[in-house]
């Protein structure tokens, strides 16, 4: 059984993904203010192919809307999906000049 938590120390923190109690991914993230940033997303080898990133990136983004936060993708994955599917998450994409 997944389940997924979001995990922050100050700003920075990781939304955390668990297979049976053992860490199967997670994905690195900064908020301030109204900005969550990702940074990167990683999956560890044994779970690969399972859609654990996609997981990871649908907590990602109920928790922004959530929290009413803008996500700044400048994780690969998490760029490419939004890029993929604009319509399914231009209300928390932050489109802004890197």
């Amino acid at each position: 059984m997944e389940r997924t938590e979001v995990v922050l120390a100050n700003v920075k923190g990781e939304i955390q993904l668990f297979s049976d109690d053992q860490k199967a991914g997670k994905m690195d993230i900064s908020v301030i203010g109204e900005k969550l940033t990702v940074y990167h997303t990683e999956v560890s080898e044994e779970y690969e192919g399972k859609g654990f990133a996609k997981i990871l990136l649908e907590k990602l983004v109920s928790y922004a809307r959530e929290n009413n936060l803008k996500i700044v993708p400048l994780c690969p994955y998490v760029h490419a999906q939004f890029k993929r599917h604009p319509e399914e998450y231009n209300d928390v994409w932050l489109k802004e000049k890197l």
